[in-house]
């Protein structure tokens, strides 16, 4: 019984000899004496450009991926890199550009993750360092009350606690005995 043929959304062949068209162009560039920034340099083909797109794409939708809410920021900064370091794929060493240009766009995708993550980090720094309770309470509330605005800023900034210090380096493998950072509650402040 024979398979099926296998239709992968990127076609590697194709994609190698787009690449090598667009490098062949690129070293005559190069030799033309023309910089990056030349009117006259090489631009990737609409076929490449899909190519990334498809690649940026596919691989946001991956399990590492999917639960972020800036998920299209990450697929621009994956295309975006991919078309900065196109330049620099080689074809005589390498003869796979569809694995060379999803590594950049992953690398790509976790720049933006600790960077959103520094961002959120600093945003909840802000929140805990005012007196929440003092700016939504008003003089004549008198007496027990439950505050939802409050108890919502409380647990965001609860939930918060697992984003590290901007200070801290990546550790690369998470150890049994690495020990959780909880933020302080607003009212420990």
């Amino acid at each position: 019984m024979s398979k099926a043929p296998v239709h992968h959304y990127v076609d590697n062949v194709k994609f190698y000899d787009a690449m090598k068209e667009y490098k062949g162009k690129v070293h005559a560039a190069k030799a033309a004496g023309l910089k990056r920034d030349d009117p006259g340099w090489p631009v990737v083909t609409e076929y490449i450009g899909e190519c990334f797109l498809k690649i940026a794409k596919h691989l946001a939708f991956k399990a590492n991926f999917i639960n972020y809410s800036f998920r299209d920021e990450m697929i621009s900064d994956g295309i975006e890199n991919c078309l900065r370091y196109a330049d620099n794929f080689d074809e005589t060493k390498y003869k796979n550009p569809f694995a060379y240009f999803t590594q950049i766009v992953y690398f790509a995708f976790v720049r933006r993750i600790q960077a959103e993550k520094k961002e959120l980090k600093r945003k909840y720094r802000y929140i805990m360092s005012l007196d929440l309770h003092e700016l939504i309470t008003q003089g004549h509330d008198e007496g027990e009350f439950a505050n939802e605005f409050l108890k919502y800023l409380q647990d965001q900034v609860d939930m918060g606690g697992g984003v590290g210090d901007e200070d801290e380096k990546p550790v690369k493998k998470a150890t049994k005995k690495a020990v959780k950072k909880r933020t302080p509650a607003i009212d420990e402040i």
